[in-house]
This record gives structure tokens, C-alpha cells and sequence, in this order.
């Protein structure tokens, strides 16, 4: 069944399964090496056509940002920004293959602006201020798929977590703005971000149709004491499914981080 604004679904090419037999392997490195050996593209939570009008509000002017993409997969993403007018586009992964297969692509369609390298979000190579964007899609959810009880994480997946938002906090410039689009719902995710350490200041908007889909705006600097976190009131979106997505890879995904 398509989506009542007749966007097009998430699509795998050369799909043979959904997912992998345990959702551990979505950590193990050699999994992903060895799915993007076969796998063309994937989107996790949806393409940018759903979120295009909400990342556009935080790119401006758009020619001069400097934009960091954190585990860019086999993702478009980056194409995407790239056609409007986003220039400066970095885009990591921890997966050569991943790397290999996008550097290739982006030549193939004649983009050589992008810059595409092998490196873990949990030790960012860069300088401090370095950008003043950085974007992730689901990745950070990886980090969840074992936390067990999500209003209590492991230590470890709370070490992995503030690891990764230690690094976007220090490669961000002054004011820049970090892009976290998510399953995780704003009362798991907002203990971590609003760790005493960081300056950013922390909205939310919601996207999607039968899954609602959690698009956080962290603003570096702008934290203060008396505007912490979003003043809206939050209630949890009531979900109803489309076929399409019961069938999507995004549904197992997000039953093991939310457990919904």
C-alpha cells in the first residue's frame, strides 16, 4: 500500500532477507561489510523527501555550511543535500566497503565535492569546530539494539552513546547544529543529550506516516538554565501501520530499540 503522499517507500536493491538473524550483528563491523558487498541502497527512516522542509530550516545560507554525515551507508542522503546546493558534505562510515561502493557512486553520477571516508563515530578524526552541521540517520539508534531496558541502558551502551556525542559536540563550530534523526523517543534520548557537559540547546519535530519518526535539533551554545530541552509537551504519537512498513526493515529495528 503507498503512503497517502504517494512518496516512495524505503527500498533495498538485491534484496534476499529483512535483516539479520540477531540484531546483535548490527554491531559487528563484518556484517555491514558484508551486506553492502551486495546491497545497492537502503534508506533507514525514510528518504530526505520527508524531512527535506525540516532541514532546510537549520542550513542556512545554504552554500556555506559545512556539513558532517555521520555513517553514511549506502544512503542518499548526501546526494540529496548535495543537489540543493550543499557543497561542503562530509560523510563517514566505519565500513570500507560502504566507503569503496560510495565513493564510486557519487563519481559515477559525476559529484566529487563529497568527500567520503573510513572512519567510527565513536572517535571522530577531526579538529575541534570543525563543521557546522553534523547529520546522522539511525545510526545512533545502532548503538541501542542491545541496551536492554531503554529507560535503563547498559553502562556500555551509554559509554557508546556519550562517545559519539562527546565528538559531534567537540567537531561542532560554536554555534553549529547537530541533526539526530531517530526511532528514539524524547524521554530515552534526552538524559543523554542533555548531559551537563554540553552547551546545545535541544528541540524536536516529529515526521512520518504510520511510524513517527523523531527529527532532534541541537543548537551548540544555546543551552540555558531556564530553556532546557523542549518546552512543547510531548505525547507519544498513537501508531497505526501501513502494510509497507510492517514489511519494512525499519519495523524489526525499531521493536528491538524502543521495544514497543
Amino acid at each position: 500500500m503507498d503512503d497517502p503522499d504517494q512518496s516512495p517507500a524505503p527500498t533495498r536493491s538485491l534484496k534476499t532477507s529483512v535483516g539479520p538473524s540477531t540484531v546483535s550483528a548490527y554491531l559487528d563491523p563484518l556484517y555491514w561489510d558484508k551486506r553492502f558487498s551486495s546491497e545497492e541502497h537502503y534508506e533507514w527512516l525514510k528518504d530526505y523527501s520527508h524531512f527535506r522542509h525540516l532541514i532546510q530550516l537549520h542550513l542556512q545560507p545554504v552554500s556555506s555550511s559545512s556539513v558532517l554525515e555521520l555513517g553514511c551507508g549506502n544512503s542518499q542522503l548526501s546526494e540529496e543535500l548535495y543537489n540543493d546546493g550543499i557543497t561542503d558534505i562530509t560523510c563517514i562510515d566505519l565500513s570500507a566497503v560502504a566507503v569503496d561502493n560510495m565513493q564510486k557512486r557519487l563519481l559515477s553520477k559525476g559529484i566529487k565535492d563529497i568527500k567520503v571516508l573510513e572512519a567510527d563515530m565513536l572517535d571522530l578524526p577531526f579538529t575541534r569546530e570543525s563543521f557546522d552541521v553534523v547529520i546522522e540517520k539511525g545510526t545512533m539508534d545502532v548503538l541501542f539494539v542491545n541496551s536492554g531496558d531503554p529507560w535503563n541502558p547498559r553502562p556500555e551502551t551509554v559509554n557508546k552513546a556519550m562517545a559519539m556525542l562527546q565528538g559531534v559536540h567537540r567537531v561542532l563550530k560554536p554555534d553549529g547544529v547537530f541533526i539526530s534523526i531517530s526511532f528514539g523517543q524524547p524521554h530515552f534520548r534526552r538524559p543523554l543529550f542533555e548531559a551537563p557537559e554540553f552547551t546545545w540547546s535541544i528541540e524536536w519535530n516529529t515526521f512520518g506516516d504510520g511510524f513517527h519518526y523523531f527529527f532532534y535539533i541541537l543548537k551548540k551554545g544555546r543551552r540555558t538554565m531556564d530553556s532546557e530541552g523542549c518546552s512543547e509537551k510531548f505525547d507519544i504519537p498513537s501508531i497505526c501501520l501501513y502494510q509497507e512498513e510492517l514489511d519494512n526493515e525499519d519495523y524489526l529495528f525499531r521493536t528491538n530499540v524502543e521495544e514497543l
